[in-house]
Formats: C-alpha cells, sequence, structure tokens
C-alpha cells in the first residue's frame, strides 16, 4: 500500500497532516503483511495503528481491550468518521446484541471491540470462526508477560486463539513494556524485531517534581501547590474511594471547583463527574486509578499523586495523561513512606493459604481425567477472587498438568415465537429434520425450552458448536429468543497421577514470586522518591532508555530531594477487636482461616466475605487497614 494512499486517509478520514511518531512503521509492517508492535507513550496514537488498517484491509479487525467499558468514545468517534466500529460486551441490551452479531455475520462491521475473556468463549467463537480477520489488535499487550505490572492470564492464550482464528497479522499495543516485557510480547506473537517499534518514553514537556511529606501534612500542601499555579485542568490520583471523597471536599472548602470520581460511585454521578472534567466546567477531579484509562483530554496541566503509586509501571501510564497538547505541564509525587503499607496490603490480600491451594487443587485433579468446573463457584467456595484462580488454571496448564478443552455454557434454553410446525417451514428439509432431532432432546415448561446438550451430541451425532449454531440460526431469523447462561470451562487432565503436594509447593512458589516482585515495585517508587540523580532518566532507565538528565525535573532544576519520613505503622494491639471472634465463630466459612481474618481486618474483600450479605459493611471490616499485613496475618 503507498504512503499515498495512506497519507490520504490520514487526512481525509481523521483529520491529521503527518503521522506521530512510529505510527506510519507500523503500520506499513501490518499493510505488508506481517506482525508488529507499537510501544508508545500514553496518549502518542497508538489506535490510530489499527483504525487507519482496518480500512485498508479486507474483513475484519478485532480489537482486544482489558478496558472495553472505556472504548465507547472511542467507538463513536469512528462512527462519526464512517468506519463501522462495535463493541460486544455483557452490558449490551438484547437487541444491540442480535444487531450486532447480525453486522458481524454479513460483514458489514470493521472494527470489533472485545475483552479478551470473549476469546474463550463458546458463542463467541461460534460467530467469528469462518470470518477474515485481517488483523487482531491487542491493547495493552503487557498483560501477556508475568513480568508485566499487570499480568492477566486470559491474555497468555490470545497466541493460540490468533493461530486457531488463522488470523492474518496481529498488532501488539503498549504503552509501558520494559524490555523483558517487549521480548515476551514480540515472542508470543511472532513480531520480528524491526517490527518492534518502541518511540521511546521521553516526555519534554512533563517537569517531574517530588515531595517529601506526612501524610497530614498532604492537604496543605495541595491547596499551596493549586494556589501558587496558574488554574488548569488537574487529576489529584488517591489509593481508596474514600480518600478521592475526602480530599475532594477538603479542595471545596478551601474554595476550589473539584469534583470527586471512583469505581463506587452510582454510574450517573461518576459519569457527569468525568464530563464535567472533560469540558472544562470542573477544573480538579479527585479520583482513584479508575479515571483516566480511555480518556483523551490533551490540556491536563497538573498530575498531583496524592499518594503513592504502585510502580513505574503505572506512574508512567499516570503522568502520561498529562500535557498531551504538548505544552508544559508538572506532575508531582507526594512522596509518604506510610502509603506502602496499603499498596502492599492489596498485594498481600490476593496470595492464597495454602490451605485452599492444596484443597483446589486435589479437587480439581483428583477425581478423575475429565474436569468441568464454574469459575464463580471455585472462587466463592475455595475464597479466592476470579483473577487468581485463573491463573492458577493457565499456570497448570503451563505446567503440562491440563489442558483447556474449552468453555461451554451448561444451561441453553430457547423460547419459540410459533409452534413447531411453522418454524421449521423456514428452513430446507435436511436443516428441519435435524432441528426435529434437536426438538427431541429438549424439556418444555411454560415459555422456555431447556435443551439437554449431551442428549442432542447422541441423538444427532454432531458436535456442540454445530448444535448452537443451528439454535443460533432461529434467533437469527427472528423465530425464537436464545438464552445461554451457566458459563463452565472444561479441562483434560493430563498426569494420571499427578503428585498434588508437590504441585502446591510449585504454584504456592510461583503466586509468592509475583508478590514479591509487586511488592519491589512499590519499594522502587519510595526509591525513586529519594534518589539523587535526574528524576526523568532514573524513570527512562527503567524501561531501558537513556538519557542523561532532562534539565526540567525539580533535580535538575537544583532542588535535591528531601528526606523521606520514617514509615509509621500502628501496632496491631492498638486496634480493640471486641467482638471479632464472635463475628468468626458466626462466619466460619468466609472468616475460618488467618489469612481470611487478615484480609477482612485489613478491609480487603474476598469472594466469601462479599457471599454473605452486611459482612462488609460491619465496623472490623478495614479496622486494622494501617497496619501491615504480615503482621495482622502473624497474629490470628
Amino acid at each position: 500500500m503507498s504512503y499515498q494512499t495512506t497519507s490520504t486517509l490520514l487526512q481525509e478520514r481523521f483529520g491529521f497532516d503527518a503521522f506521530r511518531p512510529g505510527q506510519e512503521a507500523v503500520i506499513d509492517a501490518l499493510l505488508a503483511g506481517r506482525s508488529a508492535g507499537a510501544i508508545f507513550p500514553t496518549g502518542s496514537g497508538k489506535s490510530l495503528c489499527y483504525q487507519l488498517p482496518s480500512l485498508l484491509l479486507p474483513g475484519l479487525t478485532l480489537v482486544i481491550s482489558p478496558l472495553l467499558a472505556l472504548m465507547k468514545d472511542q467507538i463513536d468517534s469512528l462512527r462519526v468518521k464512517g468506519i463501522q466500529a462495535e463493541r460486544l460486551d455483557s452490558s449490551l441490551e438484547e437487541d444491540d446484541y442480535r444487531r450486532v452479531t447480525e453486522d458481524i455475520r454479513a460483514g458489514r462491521v470493521k472494527l470489533l471491540f472485545v475483552a479478551p475473556e470473549r476469546l474463550s468463549n463458546e458463542r463467541f467463537l461460534n460467530l467469528i470462526r469462518g470470518q477474515t480477520i485481517s488483523l487482531l489488535a491487542v491493547d495493552e499487550a503487557h498483560c501477556i508477560s508475568a513480568w508485566g505490572h499487570n499480568f492477566r492470564p486470559d491474555y497468555l492464550k490470545l497466541a493460540d486463539a490468533a493461530k486457531s482464528l488463522k488470523v492474518e497479522r496481529v498488532l501488539a499495543l503498549t504503552a509501558t513494556a520494559t524490555p523483558q516485557v517487549a521480548q515476551d510480547m514480540a515472542t508470543a506473537f511472532g513480531i520480528a524485531a524491526e517490527d518492534l517499534v518502541n518511540t521511546g518514553f521521553y516526555r519534554s514537556n512533563l517537569e517531574l517534581r517530588v515531595t517529601a511529606c506526612q501524610d497530614a501534612d498532604r492537604p496543605d500542601r495541595l491547596v499551596e501547590r493549586l494556589r501558587a499555579r496558574p488554574l488548569g485542568a488537574t487529576i489529584v490520583y488517591v489509593s481508596l474511594q474514600r480518600h478521592a471523597e475526602e480530599v475532594a471536599e477538603h479542595l471545596q472548602k478551601s474554595g476550589f471547583n473539584a469534583a470527586a470520581y471512583h469505581a463506587g460511585m452510582a454510574s450517573e454521578k461518576r459519569v457527569a463527574a468525568q464530563e464535567a472534567f472533560m469540558e472544562g466546567r470542573t477544573p480538579i477531579i479527585c479520583a482513584t486509578i479508575a479515571f483516566g484509562m480511555g480518556i483523551d483530554k490533551a490540556d491536563i496541566r497538573y498530575i498531583y499523586h496524592y499518594h503513592l503509586s504502585k510502580g513505574y509501571e503505572s506512574y508512567m501510564q499516570e503522568i502520561g495523561r498529562a500535557g498531551r497538547d504538548g505544552q508544559p505541564s508538572i506532575c508531582e509525587l507526594f512522596a509518604c513512606p506510610d502509603d506502602a503499607t496499603t499498596l502492599e496490603n492489596f498485594v498481600y490480600g490476593d496470595t492464597p493459604d495454602a490451605e485452599s491451594l492444596r484443597s483446589l487443587l486435589n479437587e480439581l485433579l483428583l477425581g478423575g481425567d475429565e474436569i468441568d468446573i464454574a469459575l464463580t463457584d471455585l472462587s466463592r467456595r475455595f475464597d479466592m477472587r476470579p483473577l487468581v484462580v485463573s491463573t492458577l488454571l493457565t499456570r497448570l496448564e503451563l505446567a503440562g498438568v491440563i489442558r483447556a478443552k474449552g468453555p461451554y455454557y451448561g444451561s441453553i434454553r430457547f423460547a419459540p415465537k410459533s409452534d413447531s410446525r411453522a418454524l421449521l417451514s423456514h428452513y430446507e428439509a435436511p436443516q428441519a429434520a435435524f432441528l426435529k432431532k434437536v426438538f427431541t432432546c429438549c424439556q418444555k415448561a411454560k415459555k422456555w425450552i431447556t435443551l439437554d446438550m449431551e442428549q442432542a451430541i447422541a441423538t444427532t451425532g454432531q458436535s456442540r458448536s454445530v448444535i448452537l449454531r443451528a439454535l443460533e440460526s432461529m434467533e437469527q431469523k427472528g423465530l425464537t429468543d436464545l438464552q445461554l447462561a451457566g458459563y463452565r470451562l472444561r479441562f483434560e487432565r493430563l498426569q494420571a497421577d499427578p503428585d498434588t503436594g508437590a504441585l502446591c509447593e510449585e504454584m504456592a512458589a510461583r503466586f509468592a514470586e509475583h508478590e514479591a516482585m509487586e511488592i519491589a515495585r512499590i519499594h522502587r517508587m519510595l526509591d525513586y522518591a529519594q534518589g539523587q540523580g535526574c528524576l526523568t532518566a532514573n524513570l527512562l532507565a527503567y524501561f531501558g532508555e537513556t538519557l542523561d538528565a532532562c534539565g526540567h525535573c525539580s533535580v535538575c532544576q537544583g532542588e535535591p530531594p528531601e528526606a523521606l519520613p520514617e514509615r509509621t505503622t500502628p501496632s496491631l494491639g492498638a486496634f480493640d477487636l471486641t467482638g471479632f471472634d464472635a463475628l468468626v465463630a458466626a462466619h466460619s466459612t468466609a472468616l475460618a482461616r488467618p489469612r481470611q481474618q487478615a484480609r477482612f481486618l485489613c478491609g480487603l474483600s474476598s469472594p466469601a466475605v462479599s457471599a454473605v450479605r452486611g459482612l462488609r459493611g460491619n465496623p472490623l471490616f478495614g479496622h486494622c487497614a494501617a497496619v501491615p499485613f504480615a503482621e495482622v496475618l502473624a497474629n490470628r
């Protein structure tokens, strides 16, 4: 494809006069039929690298994003440009879902956005199998690497899914990749070294600053900064939802137009806060890191980290939201070592205890060669977050202990809109005869007809996917409503007599390794806050980029970092735990084990606690949040 063609499209469809650094090289590789990687800073135009090629390539461009809920603005913008873009997720109403699937089957969709889990979805795979998928774009591709800061097990399966679906080329996208993570991405998706385009992380318009402070000093420090600097769009990042509310209220009382934003707010209020900020009506937003992903506001002048970020990768993404218009912007970190306790507790809280791990492995591996599970059921019964259970299953696959046979729906039912004779009249004789056989394997209620899939497979001699496609064809023709529920996973045990004791030790070691890596990321942020050299160069070195000195961070301007205050943590003995033993006795499933109790006291929810109505509202939940998790655990 010629430069003139891509250049014309860039101007006429996207309104840009020239490519940004790295974009043209990535697009040229894709149009030449090769897979590519784009490691660009936040806000540097990664999305154009798949949007533009989608107009020049035949078939479908499939975009994988873990932030699907935040893609609505991008999809709306593409539609304004005349590009047929859609998303498939659980938030769609049934009518919208049916419209999107019909458009996909008809080849009318050019860009389809889905979450990574969708590529393990039986119904979705039936929908796109056989479609020409010219490009698979994988956003946040660093999630594929166990060395990345946001490892997600579903990402490990994307490379195999791409081969299974006969994807012609892959585009891996990320804003934060160390050399190790970049190599993992390239290996997984078959990206040649020359097609892994890294434009560098240095942003010359960002002035990085660090202010050492005690926790109690921060409210006044923030007010001082806001009053001393010219008014401009400002994000204040905090650790917890309640902090967002508290900081916003303090700023309001100090005369500032500020609002809170966090995932615990009602959807309407959250959307209103974001829109007011985007439109400039509210210049200051106090937010958890739930805010900022997917937003496109070029003129953010200030990013304040009121609390410590959880690592260099997160920090780089968060400050990358400032100054996208190229104008000078300030990113200041209020460094207080006490923040490490909260961040560490979240990390420790996700690590499963040995008893839960052993019990889960025994159930999975000692019950026969066929493994059939519901992820949510395992999560609740063994009190591990679904992501932790998924990670364990993926590690067992990588260790050659089990092999995935694909997910399926345990409950399949349909509601015909006419009698069977009228329904079957819409099909040729062979298809009608096949559906008649399927109908003999159903149980009818007042409205819904429930299919016994195993009986249908035996009766028709066809696979699950063929039978499911037949039912979907009835829905597609408007002859029935179709409901699929009871999402389950199937695996095959590959080892006849697995040593679950040894596996438990191995898996525990992997979780411990991950835990140590996350804790090291937190401590690295403290090192950054008291480093003697250029702040920008320190940050860039972590990502494999060399810079002598930026000349514009606070250290380069002659302001050496102040010594951080001593980390202060209250002792567990300072807290009144009257009534906790009675609470444990009353809720033995949720609070029986020491790690469960430590999580509860530190304010870390779990599936078992969430399953008990009102338990999170107990005054003792989070009562010891200021105490290091290890100390709480040691005393349970």
